[in-house]
């Protein structure tokens, strides 16, 4: 046996926890940083080559694709929420408890932030010869972008927040339908990746605004490391205050999406044995064990 089979042994043996808020909490980390350092990296490989390498619908996929593999990291252990507003409305659902809310939100913000400086150190060097040293919000050179949204000149706060709600919405009852096994749900191997589908076509369609953020973790985190990282506070003040719109506004859309999918179809499922003659067939209640076993693999971020 190799050296590092055994070392990875050892660490098994002192570290390893069967405490389901350290897991969950250690899986919602790596995913969203995962979700990270892949969607930023997208946007910096953009921004610093002026387009030459990466384009728009680039940066979609690629967070398409980042929220896919954050996913893949973290869904049989935590879930891969990888979002405030997502773990907010598994909450609200009955499907997480309340107490483990705090957990998923602060792992996810942590994840994201340090996906951020991952990003950060990673591009540097073109950082300072894009900018010369310059690290500025607004303008034709700013870099905030890269780890942050910020409103279109176009954009009033009231018409932000609302795009927030609707993307936010849109996304949330995608994801609980594509994972409701009362309706027509996607292999769960697959629920990763489809849900990755689901956040490029938010970003084709809704990111003229302000980027689609979508997700509160997403957009603070990178957002306080560019204040501390040279950016200063105007990443609070750009876009007249803009930061408290990429958070509230996911947090309100979750609870409209979730609403909309349980009004809508959630609550007109079959859930006993009804008449087999027609179309109505044998359909089993939910099990309300949900409510206390590990978080399923429900959905994740949002991202970008």
């Amino acid at each position: 046996m190799g050296f590092f089979c055994l070392f990875i042994k050892m660490l098994k043996k002192k570290f390893a926890t069967q405490k389901p808020c350290l897991r969950f909490g250690l899986a919602e980390f790596l995913g969203t940083y995962i979700l990270i350092l892949f969607g930023c990296g997208s946007v910096a490989q953009m921004e610093l080559s002026g387009y030459e390498k990466a384009q728009f619908l680039s940066v979609n996929m690629a967070w398409g694709f980042a929220v896919t593999a954050g996913a893949y990291v973290a869904a049989g252990v935590s879930g891969a929420h990888l979002n405030p507003a997502v773990s907010f409305a598994m909450c609200l659902l009955g499907r997480m408890t309340w107490m483990l809310l705090p957990v998923y939100c602060v792992s996810q913000f942590a994840g994201a932030f340090l996906g951020a400086v991952t990003v950060f150190g990673l591009y540097y060097d073109a950082l300072h010869t894009y900018s010369e040293g310059n690290w500025t919000v607004t303008g034709p050179m700013s870099t905030a972008g890269i780890f942050a949204t910020y409103p279109s000149d176009h954009l009033s706060i009231p018409n932000g927040f609302a795009d927030q709600v609707i993307a936010t919405a849109a996304l949330l009852a995608c994801i609980l339908a594509i994972t409701d096994e009362q309706n027509c749900p996607a292999p769960k191997g697959l629920q990763p990746f489809l849900i990755g589908v689901i956040v490029q076509l938010v970003g084709m369609s809704m990111g003229l605004n302000c980027g689609y953020p979508i997700n509160p973790a997403r957009d603070l985190a990178p957002r306080a490391f560019t204040a501390i990282a040279g950016w200063g506070f105007e990443v609070f003040e750009a876009g007249n205050h803009w930061w408290w719109v990429p958070v509230i506004g996911p947090m309100v859309g979750a609870v409209v999406g979730t609403l909309a999918y349980v009004l809508f179809i959630e609550i007109h499922h079959p859930t006993d044995t009804e008449m087999t003659s027609g179309t109505v067939t044998r359909r089993n209640k939910p099990s309300d064990s949900r409510k206390t076993d590990p978080p399923e693999y429900e959905l994740v971020q949002t991202a970008a």
